[in-house]
């Protein structure tokens, strides 16, 4: 009886050690259809969207839905893993060590931190998973592709802007203005620096101060503008470069509060739903939209490529901060202001009227033409 339960044991041992192998070999199998290098079913391919933080509205309005359904167009049976790192460096690694062991193909990372964002690359790389850049660009050259925009021309365009509201409000050569820059971590930011500067060092105006916004925070630029307008002054503050429209709704708010009530020419970017309601009611001078859905299609579009094996060349190729040439593809942003929103957002569908023209702007749209 005993050798009888004995051998009945060893042989269910020997049918549980049969099942567990193949289905280690099954796991196996799908880690490596989703493992970018060879292999594998790219028409069920996992792709990795990584965005940089919660604080810019464009992420989770435009860039998120828009590449998810791209793909989804594209590829019916693949799927998008999807993390946000909420402006923290650290935990945008941990979310793209969690992807490339969930077997994804390929990462699409737009960076919180350029420089940092570098280890990410590495590891994909060590796994043979082509890594595309999204909007801002990583420090590495083991990048696969770059898809953004001319960033320097995005400063320009915002420095002209607001050099050009000043003198059409005849507002004297030698008046100030404060200057509100992106994120330090952001190399974008870099570029839409040098790019206002190149617009504003030579317009007769004044920076009168300058600062850097940690993680494209609105509440750190609003503190930030607050302690400008005690220091010097709210009527000294003639023009206000901000670099995307959420730090300059920051700065807005503190000019309000400080009770000013005719407010100075403010930049953005982004052409957010908030950025251009303001813009419609006077509060906000001008955006510069970079068309989301084009750069959000092109990325997914790329992914699926890279997914299928290819290596898709770019229009133009990018250096990073090293010297390392990586493939591009730049878009050409837009300035827009009340004169053009009708046939920019509105047309391009980003928003809707109803979206823009709630009650609180419906007479704000009337006035420029929404309809």
């Amino acid at each position: 009886m005993k050798k009888a339960t004995t051998r009945a044991m060893l042989g269910v041992g020997a049918l549980l050690l049969a099942i567990t192998t193949l289905a280690g070999c099954s796991n196996g199998a799908d880690a490596g259809t989703g493992s970018g290098g060879g292999g594998g079913d790219a028409s069920k391919a996992k792709i990795g969207l990584l965005l940089p933080d919660s604080v810019t509205a464009r992420y989770a309005s435009a860039d998120r839905p828009l590449f998810t359904a791209e793909v989804k167009k594209q590829c019916s049976g693949c799927s998008v893993v999807y993390a946000n790192a909420d402006g923290d460096a650290s935990k945008q690694l941990q979310q793209a060590q969690s992807m490339l062991t969930q077997g994804v193909k390929v990462l699409v990372l737009d960076p919180f931190d350029g420089e940092a964002a570098a280890s990410i690359v590495q590891q994909a790389k060590a796994k043979k998973v082509p890594v595309i850049s999204y909007d801002r660009l990583i420090d590495s050259p083991d990048l696969s592709y770059y898809i953004s925009f001319d960033n320097e021309k995005v400063g320009e365009l915002q420095g002209e802007a607001l050099v050009k509201a000043l003198k059409a409000k005849n507002v004297p050569s030698g008046s100030g203005i404060i200057m509100v820059n992106g994120s330090p971590t952001d190399n974008n930011a870099t570029q839409f620096k040098a790019g206002a500067h190149k617009a504003i060092d030579d317009s007769g105006y004044k920076v009168l101060a300058e600062y850097d916004t940690p993680g494209w925070d609105p509440a750190k630029a609003q503190d930030w503008a607050a302690g400008q307008i005690s220091k010097l002054g709210a009527d000294k503050i003639t023009g206000v470069y901000a670099a995307n429209d959420d730090t300059g709704g920051g700065v807005i708010a503190a000019l309000k509060s400080a009770g000013v009530s005719e407010l100075p020419p403010v930049t953005g970017q982004d052409a957010s739903l908030a950025g251009i309601q303001r813009i419609l009611s006077g509060e906000q001078y001008m955006t510069v939209y970079k068309a989301f859905k084009p750069e959000a299609s092109k990325a997914a579009d790329l992914a699926i490529q890279f997914a299928k094996g290819d290596t898709p060349k770019g229009d133009t190729t990018t250096k990073t901060a090293g010297g390392a040439s990586v493939q591009s593809t730049l878009l050409d942003p837009v300035a827009v202001t009340t004169a053009n929103v009708q046939d920019t957002v509105i047309k391009d569908e980003l928003y809707t009227v109803k979206q823009v023209c709630t009650s609180q702007y419906a007479s704000a749209c009337s006035k420029n033409g929404i309809e």
